[in-house]
C-alpha cells in the first residue's frame, strides 16, 4: 500500500500542485511565527545580557520623593504617595554607601547611574520622537579611566562633561540633523533647558533602536536634574576575576539599610528579565499563531475537496483494488499515507519559506513602530518538528473522510460518471446539523447583543458564538447554495447565455464541492468583515468621543502628568489670531455616595470653544459656588436647578486630600466629553486637582485664521516639546490611531487565508475541468466555442467566489453587530456603522478572485482536443 500510495502521488502531481501550496503556506506561516518568536526573544536577551554585562549585583534605590526644580530655584517636596500631605523621603543610593560597597572584597568597580526622561525637541520645536509611546530615557555618562564610558560607545565628539554639555544617541541626532557644536533645546518635566552637543554615542538598547531617544549628561548635572546632589538610582558593581557573584550579592546586602534599598545578583537579574522577555514576546507569538491556525482551517477545505475530487476520479481503481483483495483498511490506509506524504513534503518546503517570512517579519512589523531588536534567525529544534508535525497531521485529518468514502466503494463497481450528486440522506442530516448549530451561535450572539461590558466571561462566550455561527454556515453552506447560486445564475444566464446557465448547472451540479470551495473563501472574509465593521464604527465612536461637544480649534496639553502653568491660558489668549482661550481642569466631587468629575473653566471663554446642549437652567448663571450637572449626573443623584448640594472636592476621601464645600445647581446639560459629569469655574475647581495646574486649554481661533495657528501658538508657550498642539482632525487622527495600526496587521495576517482560498478556487476549477473533459468536448462538438468555454469556467468561478463572499460579508457583520455591545462600556457612543465602501470593495475583491482564479483552468479547458476529450477512456 506504501508503494500505491507513493505511485499515487507521483501519477497526480499536478492535480495535487494546489493542495501542497496550501498545506506550504499555512506550514510556512506556523514555522515563520516560531522561528520569528525564537529569535526576537534571543535578540531581547542578547541586548539585555548586553547591558547587564560586567554587572555582578545590581543595587537599586526607590524612587525620590522630592522633585528638583530644573528652573533654577529650590527644591520643592514631592506629593506624599499616601496622600497625608506630609512628604517622605525614603532611603537613596549616596556615593557614601557607592564608597563602602567598592571597598569591599572581591568588588572590581562601581558604576554609580542616576535615571530620569528627556524629551529633546527637533530644530522646529517639536519633538524629535513625536510618538507618545517612545521613551525618552536620559541618564549620566559615567568615564572610565580612558575617558570614555564603555555602556555608550563615542561615535563622535567625546562624553559630556560640564554642566552645559550633553551627548545624544546617533539616531536622535541625525534624525534631528543635529551636529557637534549644536545647541540642544529639551524639557525634562517643566521648563526648556539648552545644552550644547559634544557627543554622539551608540547603543544597543532596544527602547532606543526602537525609535526612542538618548540624553546623557555628566553625573552631577544629572543627579541636580533627577535626583540630589550625592545620589543615584542604581549601583552596578563588578566582581573581580574568580570572586563567587553570590556571596558578594550577600556582603553587599549587609552594607544596605533596611528598606528602601534592593540588592539583586546578576544571575537574578538576568534570569528576571529573561523572563519578562519571555512574557513579552509569548503574547505576539501566540497572535500570530492564532492567524496560523486559521489558514489551516481554510487549507483544510482545500485538501478534503482535492481528495474527494481525486477519489471520485480513481473510483475504478479504487474498485479494482477491493476487487483483487484489498480490504477497506487497506484502502482508507492508502490514502491517509497518500496524505502524509503530500504533508511531509508541502510541510518541508513550507519550513524553508517559513525561514523568509521570520526574516521579513521583523521589518515589516517595524513599520508599524514594534522596535523590535536586531539579531540572527534562531531555529531551535521544536520549529522544524512542530512544523512538520503539524502540516502532516493536518493533511492526514483532511484527507480521513475522503478515505472513508474510498473505502465505501464496492469492488464490483463500474461507475460512468465520476462526479456523482451525495447521497440525499448524508445532506439531511448535514442540514440538521448545520441548523442546529447556526441557530445555537445565534443564540449565544443575541444573547451577547444584550450585554454590556468586555468582562473576559463575556468575551469568551462572544468567541463560542462566533465559532458555532462560522461552524454552522460552514456546514449549512450546501444548502444555502442552491437558491444563492440559482439567482446568481439567473444574472449570469442573463448577461452571457448559454455560458452563463452552464457555468450556474456546474455550480449546482455538486453542492458539497461548491459549498467546501466557497466555505474557504467565507471564513476569510467574514474575520475580515468583522474586524472591519467592528474597527470602523469603534473609529466612528472615537472620534466622536475625542471631539464631543467641541467647537475649538486647537487643544492644547502637555505630553507628562504635570499639566499646564495656570497662565497658560491667558498667553494664548494674547496670540494674534486667537478669539478665545478656554483653561480646563478637574477634581473629584463626591456627593451622596455618587462619584463624579468636576471641570472647571473660564465659563465665557468655554462657551466659544465648546458647545453644551442646555436641557435647564443657564449656564451664564455659572459662578463662584454655583455650577452646572449632566442630565446622567442629575438622575442619578436626583439634581435638578435650584438644588444645593454638600460635595467633598479633591482626590478622595481616603487620602485625605478632599475639601466639603457647598454648591448649587444653576444648569443641566446633556453629558458630553468635554465637560464630563459637572462643570464650574476654575476659581472653584483649580484648588482641589490634582496637580494644582490646567489639563488643557482650549483655542478658538478667529475667521480664516485657523491655519497655521498651531506653530504660533508653540512659539509663545516657549516651544516647548512637551506641549501638544492637536486640531480636532489630529485628536481624531491620535485617538484612531491604535485601532488603525491593529486593523491594518490583521488584515495582512488574515490575507494568508485568503491567498489559501484563492488557490482552493483554481484547484477545485482545474480538477473539475479534468473530470468534464468529454463533457467540454461534447460541448465542443455542438457548437460551443473556445470563448464559450472559457467564458463558462470563468462565470463558474465568479458565482463560486461571489457565493463565499456573500455568506462571509453577511456572518461577519452579523457576528460584529452582536458583539459590538461589549465595548459600550468604554465607548459611550458606539453604534454599528456599516463601512458600505469597503464592503462593496470585498465584493469587487471576491469577483476579481473569480476571475483570475480561472485564467488557468478556464485556457485549460478551451485547450482541449475536441476528438480526444470525447473518446471514452
Amino acid at each position: 500500500m506504501l508503494r500505491t500510495a507513493l505511485r499515487n502521488v507521483l501519477a497526480h502531481k499536478a492535480r495535487l500542485l494546489m493542495t501542497a501550496l496550501a498545506v506550504l503556506l499555512g506550514v510556512a506561516f506556523v514555522s515563520g511565527t516560531l522561528v520569528f518568536g525564537d529569535t526576537v526573544a534571543q535578540a531581547y536577551r542578547s541586548a539585555s545580557a548586553a547591558s547587564l554585562q560586567g554587572v555582578a549585583v545590581s543595587v537599586r534605590a526607590a524612587e525620590p520623593t522630592t522633585t528638583p526644580d530644573t528652573a533654577g530655584g529650590e527644591e520643592a517636596p514631592a506629593p506624599d504617595p499616601s496622600g497625608n500631605g506630609d512628604p517622605k523621603r525614603t532611603t537613596a543610593l549616596d556615593t557614601a554607601l557607592a564608597r563602602k560597597i567598592g571597598q569591599l572584597p572581591g568588588v572590581a568597580s562601581v558604576r554609580p547611574t542616576v535615571h530620569g526622561e528627556a524629551t529633546v525637541a527637533g530644530k522646529d520645536g517639536r519633538p524629535v520622537s513625536a510618538d507618545s509611546s517612545r521613551q525618552h530615557l536620559a541618564t549620566n555618562y559615567v568615564p572610565g579611566k580612558d575617558g570614555k564610558d564603555s555602556h555608550y560607545p563615542l561615535k563622535a565628539g567625546r562624553g559630556p562633561a560640564a554642566a552645559n554639555e550633553l551627548a545624544l544617541d546617533a539616531g536622535t541626532a541625525e534624525k534631528a540633523g543635529y551636529r557637534i557644536g549644536d545647541t540642544i533645546r529639551f524639557a525634562l518635566d517643566g521648563p526648556v533647558l539648552t545644552k550644547k552637543l559634544v557627543g554622539v554615542v551608540s547603543t544597543d538598547d532596544p527602547r532606543i533602536t526602537a525609535g526612542g531617544s538618548l540624553t546623557l549628561f555628566d553625573t552631577r548635572t544629572a543627579q541636580q536634574l533627577f535626583r540630589h546632589p550625592g545620589e543615584f538610582d542604581e549601583l552596578a558593581v563588578a566582581a573581580q576575576d574568580g570572586t563567587d557573584e553570590r556571596a558578594l550579592t550577600d556582603r553587599v546586602r549587609a552594607l544596605l539599610p533596611a528598606t528602601g534599598v534592593q540588592a539583586l545578583s546578576g544571575a537574578d537579574l538576568a534570569v528576571e528579565q529573561s523572563a519578562q522577555i519571555a512574557r513579552d514576546t509569548r503574547s505576539l507569538t501566540k497572535t500570530l499563531l492564532v492567524f496560523a491556525g486559521i489558514a489551516l482551517f481554510v487549507g483544510v477545505f482545500l485538501i478534503a475537496n482535492t481528495f474527494t475530487m481525486l477519489i471520485a476520479q480513481r473510483s475504478r481503481d479504487i474498485a479494482l483494488m477491493r476487487a483483487v483483495g484489498a480490504s477497506r483498511r487497506q484502502v482508507v490506509r492508502a490514502v491517509l499515507i497518500e496524505a502524509a506524504l503530500l504533508g511531509l513534503v508541502a510541510s518541508a518546503a513550507g519550513f524553508a519559506l517559513g525561514l523568509g517570512i521570520a526574516t521579513a517579519l521583523r521589518p515589516l512589523l517595524n513599520t508599524t513602530g514594534a522596535g523590535l531588536p536586531d539579531g540572527p534567525l534562531v531555529i531551535t529544534p521544536v520549529a522544524p518538528l512542530a512544523s512538520l508535525a503539524v502540516g502532516v497531521a493536518v493533511t492526514v485529518l483532511a484527507a480521513w473522510l475522503p478515505s472513508r468514502k474510498a473505502a465505501k466503494i464496492a469492488p464490483v463497481a463500474v461507475l460512468s460518471s465520476v462526479d456523482q450528486a451525495p447521497p440525499g440522506r448524508a445532506l439531511r442530516v448535514r442540514n440538521v446539523l448545520g441548523t442546529l448549530l447556526t441557530g445555537a451561535g445565534a443564540l449565544v450572539m443575541l444573547y451577547v447583543s444584550t450585554l454590556r461590558t468586555s468582562k473576559e466571561s463575556h468575551l469568551m462566550l462572544a468567541m463560542l458564538g462566533s465559532a458555532l455561527t462560522l461552524g454552522g454556515v460552514i456546514v449549512l453552506a450546501p444548502l444555502l447554495s442552491r437558491p444563492l447560486i440559482t439567482l446568481a445564475g439567473k444574472v449570469t444566464t442573463r448577461l452571457c447565455g448559454v455560458s452563463g446557465k452552464l457555468a450556474k448547472e456546474n455550480a449546482l451540479r455538486n453542492p458539497r464541492r461548491t459549498a467546501a470551495t466557497a466555505s474557504a473563501l467565507m471564513i476569510g472574509l467574514a474575520l475580515i468583515t468583522g474586524l472591519t465593521v467592528g474597527g470602523h464604527s469603534a473609529q466612528r465612536a472615537m472620534a466622536k468621543e475625542a471631539t464631543q461637544g467641541l467647537t475649538a480649534d486647537y487643544k492644547v496639553t502637555n505630553s507628562t502628568a504635570r499639566g499646564l502653568a495656570t497662565d497658560t491660558a491667558a498667553k494664548v489668549a494674547r496670540v494674534p489670531g486667537v478669539a478665545a482661550a478656554a483653561p480646563v481642569t478637574s477634581a473629584g466631587l463626591d456627593t451622596q455616595g455618587e462619584y463624579a468629575v468636576l471641570t472647571g473653566t473660564d465659563p465665557k471663554a468655554f462657551g466659544k470653544t465648546a458647545r453644551l446642549d442646555v436641557r435647564a437652567g443657564s449656564l451664564r448663571d455659572l459662578g463662584n459656588g454655583k455650577i452646572a450637572v449632566s442630565d446622567a449626573f442629575a438622575r442619578r443623584t436626583g439634581l435638578g436647578v435650584g438644588d444645593t448640594l454638600d460635595a467633598e472636592l479633591g482626590s478622595g476621601a481616603a487620602s485625605g486630600t478632599t475639601h466639603r464645600k457647598t454648591l448649587a445647581v444653576v444648569a443641566v446639560y446633556a453629558k458630553t466629553r468635554a465637560a464630563d459629569d459637572a462643570l464650574g469655574t476654575l476659581a472653584d475647581v483649580l484648588p482641589y486637582a490634582d496637580s494644582k495646574e490646567l489639563e488643557s486649554v482650549l483655542v478658538k481661533a478667529e475667521p480664516g485664521r485657523a491655519a497655521g495657528l498651531e506653530r504660533t501658538i508653540r512659539a509663545a508657550l516657549g516651544d516647548n516639546p512637551l506641549l501638544k498642539v492637536r486640531s480636532q482632525e489630529q485628536l481624531v487622527q491620535e485617538n484612531n490611531g491604535p485601532v488603525t495600526t491593529v486593523l491594518n496587521m490583521m488584515y495582512g495576517l488574515l490575507g494568508m487565508a485568503v491567498v489559501i482560498a484563492v488557490l482552493g478556487v483554481v484547484n477545485t476549477l482545474a480538477m473539475s475541468v479534468f473530470e468534464r473533459t468529454r463533457e467540454l468536448g461534447m460541448l465542443r462538438a455542438v457548437g460551443l466555442d473556445r470563448s464559450g468555454v472559457r467564458r463558462m469556467v470563468r462565470l463558474e468561478s465568479v458565482v463560486i467566489s461571489l457565493f463565499g463572499a456573500a455568506l462571509g460579508i453577511a456572518t461577519g457583520t452579523f457576528l460584529a453587530w452582536a458583539g459590538g455591545g461589549l465595548t459600550t462600556s468604554s465607548m459611550q457612543e458606539y453604534e454599528l456603522v456599516l463601512p458600505w465602501g469597503r464592503l462593496a470593495l470585498f465584493l469587487a475583491l471576491a469577483l476579481a478572485i473569480g476571475v483570475l482564479a480561472a485564467i488557468w483552468p478556464a485556457r485549460r479547458a478551451a485547450g482541449l482536443n475536441m476528438l480526444r476529450a470525447i473518446q471514452p477512456h
